[in-house]
Formats: structure tokens, C-alpha cells, sequence
């Protein structure tokens, strides 16, 4: 197993394993760990494989909005056809950031891909976290902001080419509304980590909406900066799992007149613990 990092603060490709053989899966994890987005080249796998290693990370949390795999529910679909012009995920954001119990990572499996581009670009909210001066440290890690999934997946959305087109749905299930802490200890590293997103983060808690909205905007800012991101080119066959509670990430469309497939299996976290 050959591991090379993506830069010099997050990400690695892993090339020469299998995610079929769970003696290499300590390894693995170990290197979710470390790099928080890991993608593993040059899989041969079935629905079943992508389902038995996720299940050793953790239970599986069946996505309510998705559209699923037909074979397997368990499963999300994330496709976008050759004659659609809008793709699922296209603004940065944490899968589940509205849930009570934030998700601990998603893993793609690529199935069909584009001759050029459909790249998943990713940030680092650790990094962003360590790159921040000590002032603003010290003034966010006493805050908590709220998150939903009401704006981004209920029936204000019902017209976007993705409900349309049946890609997501079950609007009337949109009603999570959660207080999570701005900066969080993650569970698995124990490195401090901003949690907050563009997508699913509404407002901090105590805060008039101005100063919410700047204190967010600054952050946002912050985080998208060159520096704090890895971009992640599909192969086929590649299997990439990002760490929620660690990053961002967000779906590049830039290939009309392609279609991409991709499979996406969630495994559910916990809590999370103000730093």
C-alpha cells in the first residue's frame, strides 16, 4: 500500500490496496485519520464490497433526501445525465452537518465519469482552524451556530433541476434544525476543527444577524482559501472518503453533455464536543 499526500496540510491517495480485505482496513483507517479525504485508485468492487467496508467505520446512515440505488437502499445515487445542467452539491458544504449526530465521513465509489472534469474539490476546516489569529480563536470557540436542512432540501427547493429531475426528494422530511459548536475537538484526531458551512449553517447562536452573518462570512472567507484545499480527480473505480467533521467539499460541473454516476454510502457519527 503506497500512500502520497494530495498537498502538504490534508488529502493522500492510496494506491496498491483493496478495500475488500479487511486486514488492510487498520491501515486504511489510520489514514482517514490522518489526511481526512483519502482516495483509493484503481478499485474492482461490488455494492456489496462498498457496503461491507463502510460497515467496518461504523453503522450506515440511509440518506433521507438521495435518490438510492435501486438494488441497494443503503446506497445514495449521485448522477447527474448528459442532457442535465445542474449537478447535486455544487456550493461548499458537510454532508448531514443538520443532524443531532454529524456524520463521521461519506464514501464515493466512482462508477461512470466524464472524459474531463467532474473534479470533488475539498477545504480543510482543521487548517483553516490553525491558521487563524488567536483573537479569533479565542472569540469563536465560545460560540454555537445553527444548522438545517429546511432551505436546502424542503419545498422552497422543490423547483431546482435536482428535485425535478427526482435526484433528491421527501421535501416534508426537511425539518432538522441543530445547535452544533463553532469549533468542535474532533472525535477521532482530537485536533480543534471549525464546523460550520456555506450550505447548511443559518446563523450563530446569541448573536444579532448582523454580527452572525460577518462573523460567518469572515469564516467562509477564510476557509476557501487556496492553501486549505485539495481537488480530487475521478478515475474509475476510485473510492474517496472525506472526514465531515474535518472538511468541506464540493462538486465541480463543468462537463455538459457527459454523464457522471457515482455511489454514495454514509456512516453515522456522534455528538460533537465543543473544543
Amino acid at each position: 500500500m503506497d500512500i502520497k499526500r494530495l498537498t502538504g496540510l490534508f488529502g493522500a491517495e492510496i494506491f496498491g490496496a483493496d478495500i475488500r480485505d479487511p486486514n488492510q482496513f487498520d491501515d486504511i483507517r489510520q489514514a482517514f485519520v490522518d489526511h481526512s479525504v483519502i482516495t483509493l485508485r484503481g478499485q474492482t468492487i461490488t455494492p456489496e464490497d462498498h457496503l461491507a467496508f463502510a460497515r467496518r467505520f461504523g453503522a450506515i446512515n440511509i440518506n433521507r433526501f438521495f435518490a438510492p440505488l435501486n438494488s441497494h437502499p443503503e446506497i445514495s445515487l449521485v448522477v447527474k445525465e448528459a442532457d442535465q445542467t445542474g449537478a447535486v452539491g455544487e456550493e461548499w458544504h458537510t454532508d448531514h452537518a443538520y443532524d443531532t449526530e454529524p456524520a463521521t465521513g461519506s464514501i464515493l465509489h466512482a462508477i461512470d465519469i466524464p472524459p474531463h472534469g467532474g473534479d470533488t474539490i475539498f477545504a480543510s476546516t482543521t487548517a483553516a482552524y490553525d491558521a487563524l489569529s488567536e483573537p479569533f480563536k479565542r472569540m469563536l470557540e465560545g460560540l454555537h451556530a445553527w444548522h438545517s436542512s429546511r432551505h436546502v432540501f424542503g419545498a422552497d427547493v422543490a423547483d431546482t433541476d435536482s428535485a425535478r429531475t427526482g435526484r433528491i426528494g421527501n421535501a416534508h422530511l426537511a425539518t432538522q434544525d441543530v445547535l452544533h459548536p463553532v469549533v468542535i475537538r474532533h472525535p477521532l484526531s482530537g485536533r480543534k476543527s471549525l464546523f460550520v458551512n456555506p450550505q447548511f449553517t443559518t446563523r450563530i447562536e446569541g448573536l444579532s444577524p448582523i454580527e452572525s452573518r460577518h462573523i460567518l462570512g469572515a469564516i467562509y472567507e477564510h476557509c476557501q482559501k487556496p492553501e486549505f484545499q485539495a481537488r480530487v480527480r475521478w478515475q474509475p473505480g476510485d473510492v474517496t472518503m472525506w472526514d465531515n467533521r474535518a472538511t468541506w467539499h464540493k462538486a465541480i460541473n463543468d462537463y455538459q453533455g457527459y454523464r457522471r454516476e457515482m455511489h454514495r454510502i454514509t456512516v453515522e457519527g456522534c455528538a460533537l464536543v465543543a473544543a
